[in-house]
């Protein structure tokens, strides 16, 4: 019975219950086989209690990482949509045509560099690398820029020679445009595009994001299409005045937007972490809530039976 009761508890405990004693002592006639029992029982209730606390402790962690992300969430979600107005006109003049033929595609995808927000890295990559198995062709080429730690480690796997640019910690310091336009004036800086491709999450609620892509054209292809009355054909009416050429203007045009939205997407992923950091935290502090209730369930049965047997044992001597 004694023997049986041990391996229930499982191997690892086995040296604490017959270290007081030599084994022999286990299997001699002067213990009965009634006390033996009472070792294995307050051994199980001992680990029940202390799973009991472990669990107690990683729900105050859990409950605490939701209070401060619901905090962080609403200190950026006015910066967000707030955000939104700086990109619309750019779309309004220049489009958003992902569809467009090109030879060069630089995709940058944002994430963040801290982990316990769901999936949302996870989504970011997973569309990255569509995008860039899409645009894939003998006479295309694709790079990736990377901000955040998270889609770096991902992509760094598999795609190392793919990646330009690479910037983390982005929100080690509070997000505004002139630290997010110099980022953007960094990475035109080092690369080659006809098109950027720009991935992220956007922010819809705290238990809601989509995963989005915004593309921004350089000045060749926007000129291009619009000579050629593709897409972009409505932009010759418009008149220039001063004593810039098309040309000029649309490259400051061209980086001008690239700020904007990229200052907006970064800031909607920062929404999109914080909002899955929180249901993911609330998610974990109900499991570990139900946890700790069989827990103590279990603890408390256990302490019944061990109560129990101690009675029989009493009035049996």
């Amino acid at each position: 019975m004694a023997m049986a009761a041990l391996r229930r508890e499982g191997r690892r405990f086995a040296s604490p219950l017959i270290s007081p004693r030599p084994v022999t002592a286990v299997r001699s006639s002067l213990i009965s086989e009634d006390e033996t029992p009472f070792g294995v029982r307050s051994i199980s209730t001992q680990v029940v209690r202390n799973r009991m606390k472990s669990v107690k402790n990683i729900q105050k962690i859990t409950k605490a990482m939701k209070m401060v992300a619901a905090s962080k969430l609403r200190a950026i979600q006015v910066k967000t949509e707030n955000s939104r107005g700086l990109w619309q006109p750019f779309t309004a003049l220049l489009g958003d045509t992902p569809s467009v033929d090109i030879k060069k595609n630089v995709i940058v995808t944002i994430s963040s560099d801290k982990g316990l927000c769901g999936g949302i890295n996870s989504t970011s990559v997973k569309i990255s690398k569509a995008i860039y198995k899409l645009n894939s062709g003998p006479d295309k080429e694709n790079k990736y820029v990377v901000l955040g730690e998270k889609a770096k480690a991902q992509l760094i796997r598999d795609s190392k020679k793919d990646i330009e640019v690479s910037i983390t910690e982005l929100q080690k310091h509070p997000l505004n445009y002139t630290q997010v336009s110099v980022i953007a004036d960094d990475i035109l800086k080092n690369v080659e595009f006809d098109a950027l491709r720009i991935v992220f999450n956007k922010f819809q609620s705290v238990v809601s994001f989509l995963p989005t892509m915004a593309t921004i054209l350089s000045p060749e292809v926007v000129e291009r299409e619009s000579e050629s009355g593709g897409k972009l054909g409505d932009l010759d009416l418009y008149e220039i005045e001063g004593g810039d050429t098309k040309g000029e203007i649309l490259q400051n045009l061209t980086e001008f937007q690239f700020s904007c939205v990229l200052f907006n997407a970064i800031l909607e992923n920062a929404c999109s972490e914080q909002g899955a950091r929180m249901s993911a935290m609330d998610s974990s502090s109900r499991n570990a809530g139900e946890m700790l209730d069989r827990l103590t369930l279990t603890y408390n049965r256990s302490l019944s039976l061990s109560l129990s047997l101690t009675h029989t044992h009493t009035h049996t001597h």
